[in-house]
């Protein structure tokens, strides 16, 4: 009896053992299939044009990296959607009609998902008419005002990057209450130099400023001194540089040789991190000024500690403002695909109208009636050679003004209706 009850036992045991592994291998068959399928399966493209050459090459590369940043940490889950995230950098040269053509290209030919990218205002409106046309969502990590309104706006529009009139209304009253009431303007002689103008002007007549004067010089001057007399003669309290770039640079430099600093303080509305490592201390200190970003917030904000630790740790240097941008614009595009659970156009619209986020730097969220993103503004001052702790410590946070909808246009102003979301001129 025990015999019978043995031998039964071990025939129980192997009719178990062979279940288990036809279970095992058919397990394994539909997990090898379904990978392989997913391998197979067309990548989620998206489209990302940059002005690799010309002369905001350096901020582009940085974009570059966020971009690639943010595609790679997607495709290291697991991609999106079952699938791969392929990022598709063209370089637009920072001309508009290249822009187009990039666009264009990259929408018929290429056939991309999504849109990203730009750095100027007047390639950003060449990149969105073309995903306009095509009804493709296009998210802009560049400062401009005309992008999130009328007539230029639409459901697929959106904006991480700030508008000039942001830098101008979150400065200002910090400039008034910090550097002095009298303020002269050094302008460049384009949309982004007198978009910046309009707004210091309008948020100085509220504070009581007064104006010392100004001055507006053609984009790639070269030569400043022959302005300074006259600045110097007006007697402000405080220079605001509302140029970018070369310009910056040039009047920074010039500006520190010929002495202002001695009579004046300088204020420069948008100053790029990647242009006080090229310049130098010297020419710098003591130069004051706005930013969206820069990684010293890693001190205090768990995303931006995560984000300047994991972007350190793939390219062996902290990221600049411009690298955060695009990194948020990107993954900004790819959680609104994750949360859609879809490609559907409208549905990644309606997931990203509204929608409160902290991908690098703190609380933004995007306004669903012009779908720009409101966000904080930080107030930074150039470190001297003898502040600094390395190669990359150059800015000292003096304060952070909070994002707020008072730093952006009126719906009236940008021809849009407060409260309708743009998704409702989607049928």
């Amino acid at each position: 009896m025990l015999i019978r009850k043995k031998n039964f036992q071990n025939h129980s045991s192997k009719q178990l053992a062979l279940k288990t592994l036809f279970v095992f291998m058919i397990a394994s068959i539909f997990f090898m299939t379904s990978t392989s399928l997913a391998q197979t399966k067309e990548p989620i493209k998206l489209g990302f044009i940059i002005p690799l050459t010309g002369p905001f090459g350096t901020e582009a590369r940085d974009q570059e990296a966020g971009g690639i940043l943010a595609v790679e940490e997607y495709n290291a889950k697991g991609g999106l959607l079952g699938r791969k995230v392929e990022l598709l950098i063209r370089d637009d040269k920072l001309k508009p009609d290249e822009s187009a053509r990039r666009a264009k290209e990259l929408l018929e030919k290429d056939k991309v998902d999504l849109m990203a990218g730009s750095l100027g205002a007047h390639t950003q409106l060449a990149i969105n008419e073309q995903c306009k046309l095509a009804k493709t969502i296009f998210m802009s990590v560049s400062g401009s005002n005309e992008v999130t309104m009328a007539p230029d706006v639409s459901p697929y529009t959106f904006a991480e990057g700030p508008s000039p009139f942001t830098m101008s209304q979150a400065g200002g009253p910090w400039i008034f209450n910090n550097l002095g009431k009298k303020w002269f303007y050094l302008v460049a002689d384009y949309s982004f130099g007198w978009q910046l103008t309009d707004g210091f002007r309008r948020i100085g007549k509220k504070l009581g400023v007064v104006e010392a004067g100004e001055i507006k010089h053609p984009l790639g001057t070269t030569d400043f001194t022959a302005y300074f007399p006259k600045i110097l003669a007006a007697e402000p309290d405080v220079l605001i540089l509302n140029n970018f770039g070369k310009d910056h640079l040039n009047s920074v430099k010039q500006a520190h040789e010929f002495g202002l600093k001695k009579k004046m303080k300088i204020y420069a509305p948008i100053i790029l991190f990647t242009s006080r490592l090229g310049l130098g201390d010297e020419p710098y200190e003591d130069v004051q000024g706005g930013t969206v970003f820069y990684w010293g917030l890693a001190d205090t904000l768990p995303s931006a500690k995560a984000f300047v630790a994991n972007f350190n740790k793939r390219w062996g240097r902290p990221p600049s403002d411009y690298a955060g941008w695009a990194y948020s614009g990107v993954r900004g595009l790819l959680s609104a695909v994750e949360r859609a659970g879809t490609l559907d156009t409208k549905k990644v619209i309606l997931a990203l109208e509204g929608h409160v986020y902290d991908h690098y730097k703190g609380k933004q969220w995007f306004r669903p009636w012009d779908h720009r993103s409101i966000q904080d503004f930080v107030i930074i001052k150039s470190k001297s050679a003898k502040e600094r702790t390395g190669q990359f410590d150059v800015f000292k946070i003096v304060d952070i003004v909070k994002g707020n909808d008072n730093l952006e246009r009126s719906a009236e102003e940008m021809g849009l209706k407060v409260g309708v979301p743009l998704s409702s001129q989607l049928k």
